[in-house]
């Protein structure tokens, strides 16, 4: 059986982005010509997004911003970056180290944290920034050296976690963009989804599940079928490995998810995966492979079962919203010149659009996560959600 998704109305690409779309599209059919003709959709969403030079976040065309595909918080407002800051100085004054950010993205949210610790004089030693993009390393560094080249010393880039970490690690938007699997369950079976090949065009196919981890999780999550929906085993897994690495200090993860009992919700039936164009949204991964970000929405229990199985204590999860009144962000905004209009209106509008319901207050969720703090963490002190998880 074949499911395929429905075709949205999209802007055509520029000539030479088809191009690699078009390169991308031959890699992957030789791939799942190599596979007996099929492929997990894991492995699709991997080729898609990380392709060496072709993938989505590594051939150099524009993410983030208006000319991109998504907005961010980090790019919507300094707000944000300066409020996560109040958090980050919290944990340094007691545990010392370092800060270490995965999936920094355009660099943007590392620039307002360290400008803001900078004011505090809490800069610390070393930012650490995992990158996986060397477009997007490029880009970070740029933007340091145009903005603020005096940081420029304190900043690290990394290809891969360090063995120990003590301090802060960081996540925003990232768990989101990890690949994942998709599963179907019927009456009498349990499939995973792949793709496959139907006239050269890709299509979504079901194949029975061979991995026995995918398989025992299938069978425990609380869906009744028929149910489409997706198992985030390698952002788990991820999160097993920060957990591993860090040895005194903060998690923190910034993403939009659900607990589990909402992310199986039985109205959810289709999962949560969405592509994301020019600003337009859609739910076809098989579009314009290479062009389009692939994201689902994030199962922040399994998260925090994955952080706290590996030693680290369930610290907060609330929303987006409520960490960012918490931690300071109206402190913030009233510090600012009100008298200045022409700054302050579009500053009280950001602080909108981070926090109202109706845009990333709500769906946007924060996960903390520790390692030897007892101290409760100053962005949770009201509005914890913990209990949901």
């Amino acid at each position: 059986m074949h499911v395929t998704g429905s075709t949205p109305n999209l802007p055509a690409p520029a000539p030479e982005a088809l191009a690699i779309s078009r390169q991308l599209e031959a890699q992957i059919k030789a791939e799942i010509h190599a596979s007996q003709g099929w492929i997990p959709f894991v492995r699709f969403e991997e080729l898609a997004l990380y392709s060496p030079g072709l993938g989505y976040y590594s051939n150099g065309t524009i993410k983030l911003g208006p000319d991109g595909d998504f907005t961010t918080a980090p790019e919507l407002s300094v707000l944000f970056g300066q409020t996560v800051a109040n958090q980050i100085a919290q944990v340094l004054d007691s545990t010392g180290g370092d800060i270490l950010e995965f999936g920094p993205g355009s660099g943007k949210l590392a620039l307002d944290i360290l400008q803001a610790l900078e004011a505090r004089q809490q800069l610390p030693a070393h930012y650490y920034l995992l990158e996986v993009s060397a477009d997007l390393r490029d880009r970070q560094q740029q933007r340091f050296r145009q903005e603020a080249p005096h940081l420029l010393p304190r900043l690290v880039w990394l290809d891969q976690l360090p063995e120990q970490f003590t301090g802060v690690i960081i996540g925003n938007e990232v768990l989101d963009a990890i690949p994942t699997h998709l599963v179907r369950w019927e009456a009498d079976r349990i499939e995973e989804m792949g793709v496959s090949l139907e006239n050269d065009q890709f299509v979504l196919a079901a194949r029975p599940i061979s991995d026995p981890q995918l398989l025992e999780k299938a069978r425990q999550l609380p869906v009744h079928a028929p149910y489409l929906s997706e198992i985030q085993l390698r952002a788990a897994g991820f999160v097993s490995t920060l957990a591993n690495t860090l040895q005194h200090g903060l998690l923190l993860l910034i993403d939009y998810g659900f607990p589990e009992r909402e992310y199986y919700h039985p109205q959810r039936d289709q999962g949560t995966l969405m592509c994301h164009y020019r600003h337009h949204a859609h739910p076809d991964p098989l579009l314009l492979v290479g062009l389009q970000d692939v994201t689902t929405h994030v199962d922040f229990t399994a998260m925090a079962i994955a952080g706290v199985d590996n030693g680290l204590s369930l610290a907060g999860y609330t929303s987006q919203a409520m960490f960012l009144a918490s931690a300071g962000i109206t402190d913030l905004l009233a510090r600012a010149d009100q008298e200045d209009l022409a700054r302050y209106l579009p500053l009280t509008n950001q602080a909108q659009r981070l926090m109202s319901p109706a845009e990333m207050g709500e769906l946007f969720k924060v996960l903390a996560l520790t390692k030897g703090i007892e101290e409760p963490l100053l962005g949770f002190m009201v509005g914890d959600r913990s209990h949901a998880l």
